[in-house]
């Protein structure tokens, strides 16, 4: 059987929107490699993308990108989605029918569908559909509905920037209305899933990158800190806000999951603000997405941290699994490369319960010295029963097509699925690092055949067939003559002398070229399609 019972994958539709059929194929694709949770990340500060019908706004305006300066019709244009609501990854959502045969898809797949309203922060989309309901039924002179749902202070002076530059996406966690508009939201989503006969046992509130200078300036806020002597200051209302969230979805026999920030809480310690684990929730069942683990950030070892304090922890590390990442260095790979680069090795060398043994590189893809790490504590017997399963998020900011959304995609999940699936091979306990190693290039050489002999050449028509990365050839001159490889065997190098572009015609690869001048080299899939061409210009 699988070693964790929790093996997912986070599709982020909200910064650009991917068609319902993409979500079916992901849904086929990890039927296929036995992964069993699929985490629906439909909401963020660039798009709102499910439709409430009782909240319509929601998807009329949130869901639509456009230029505006009222935003009644649209939210703003991000992520090259440019000035008009035609563009299908900057506008597009999912209606509610829409919806329930996803959640049927998956549940017929025995996959489950956890649903995440980002909150209080990176919630822009939604406050601005909610500012533009509020607008409409004011004018409709319906002042009481039209603030029934409202997701800020009005009167709120309160001066901030979230970390990707807005001053204007955290709801007011003081606020009435705030809680009227979650209760809707949950209970209509919790509508659909029994519609679908689909099981929901969690809905994941987000919780991350709340910037400082937040709710300081808010009448709402300072009203609640004079009445409520729990909260004392603006820092306190993280634990008000996620202990009502807590209370609204136990009451519906739901329990809370989010980003790692839910379980923790802010202290000054040598005249800096840290994140430590938070005792008061603990025991409460959260579960968290724990992300942070670069190096030298202090916060490396937060997985174990958590899971030891008594929380449900889901493995989702920036370091191997952050999938969106960019593949290497070359300015030629799309993705992200804030948190470093992953390629299929990186979630496939990845050691769960001792995950700092194998972190090899730092943030800009360099060896990692051992004395960047600053902390490391070790999981303990209690933390690694705390060790609920992996995830792998796949966010979307430089995904404009479904084709670039499955480049990053595969292969690189088939070496989540497989580590997530497989117990600790013999590498990753072996204390005698020789013989780790030697044992390590025999698995990952056993693993590679398989991906470029039998599961890629499958993938090329499963589902309708994916468009996933096929990897660049690697090459440099020796002894005179220009040397390359493949990561994949049953992959093909075919090359040209003469500086055009290789085809599937072209030459193949078999011996070290002992030719001048410009060599071109591309990798082809045992089917004949090419990935990206790299050129050397070799002059003896």
């Amino acid at each position: 059987g699988p070693r964790f019972a929790y093996r997912g994958f986070m599709m982020d539709v909200a910064r650009n929107f991917q068609p319902k059929s993409e979500v079916l194929k992901v849904l086929d694709v990890m039927a296929l490699y036995k992964m069993n949770v699929f985490h629906f990340h439909f909401s963020d500060d660039e798009g709102w993308r499910l439709e409430i019908p009782s909240l319509p706004e929601l998807t009329t305006v949130g869901a639509t990108r456009a230029h505006t300066t009222d935003y009644q019709a649209s939210i703003s244009p991000s992520y090259g989605s440019g000035p008009n609501a035609q563009n299908t990854t900057g506008t597009g959502f999912y209606s509610r029918a829409d919806f329930i045969e996803i959640l049927k898809y998956a549940r017929d797949r025995h996959i489950q569908v956890i649903p995440e309203i980002e909150s209080p922060g990176h919630a822009r989309a939604a406050i601005k559909a909610m500012d533009a309901r509020y607008k409409r039924l004011l004018q409709e002179g319906n002042q009481a509905e039209a603030e029934r749902y409202l997701l800020r202070d009005l009167k709120d002076k309160s001066v901030y920037r979230s970390i990707q530059d807005f001053n204007d996406n955290v709801m007011n966690v003081a606020q009435p209305s705030t809680y009227n508009f979650l209760e809707k939201v949950v209970d209509e989503i919790r509508d659909m899933y029994q519609e679908a006969n689909a099981p929901l046992a969690t809905i994941h509130f987000g919780g991350d990158e709340v910037p400082a200078g937040v709710w300081e300036k808010s009448p709402a806020v300072q009203q609640l800190i004079n009445n409520n002597p729990a909260v004392k200051t603006t820092d306190d209302l993280w634990y008000y806000y996620f202990d009502k969230i807590n209370q609204m979805l136990k009451s519906r026999q739901l329990f809370l999951s989010g980003w790692e920030e839910i379980g923790l809480k802010k202290v000054k310690q040598n005249g800096r603000v840290n994140w430590v684990t938070n005792p008061t929730f603990a025991n409460q069942n959260f579960r968290v997405n724990v992300w942070k683990n670069s190096p030298g950030s202090g916060a490396e070892d937060l997985a174990y941290r958590m899971a030891n304090a008594g929380y449900k922890v889901i493995l989702t590390g920036v370091t191997h699994l952050y999938i969106d990442l960019a593949s290497n260095p070359s300015s030629l790979e799309p993705g992200q490369y804030w948190g470093g680069y992953v390629d299929v090795d990186k979630p496939f060398y990845f050691i769960p319960y001792d995950y700092l043994k194998n972190l090899k590189e730092d943030d800009r893809g360099r060896a990692l010295n051992p004395a960047t790490i600053k902390r490391s504590e070790a999981l303990t017997a209690k933390g690694k029963a705390n060790i609920v399963g992996m995830e792998a998020p796949l966010w979307s900011e430089t995904n404009r097509s479904p084709e670039q959304f499955e480049y990053k995609l595969l292969p690189k999940l088939l070496g989540v699925a497989e580590r997530a699936w497989a117990k600790d091979p013999q590498w990753a306990t072996e204390k005698n690092a020789k013989l780790s190693e030697s044992q390590y290039n025999q698995a990952w050489s056993q693993f590679i055949n398989i991906v470029g002999k039998r599961e890629l050449p499958r993938l090329d028509t499963y589902a309708g067939g994916f468009q996933y990365r096929i990897p660049t050839a690697g090459a440099k001159i020796i002894n005179g003559r220009v040397a390359a490889n493949v990561q994949f065997p049953g992959f093909i190098i075919r090359y040209t002398t003469d500086g055009s572009e290789p085809t599937a015609q072209s030459t193949v690869y078999s011996e070290p070229i002992s030719a001048t001048g410009t060599i071109k080299l591309k990798v082809f899939s045992p089917a004949g399609r090419g990935g990206q061409t790299i050129t050397i210009e070799y002059k003896k």
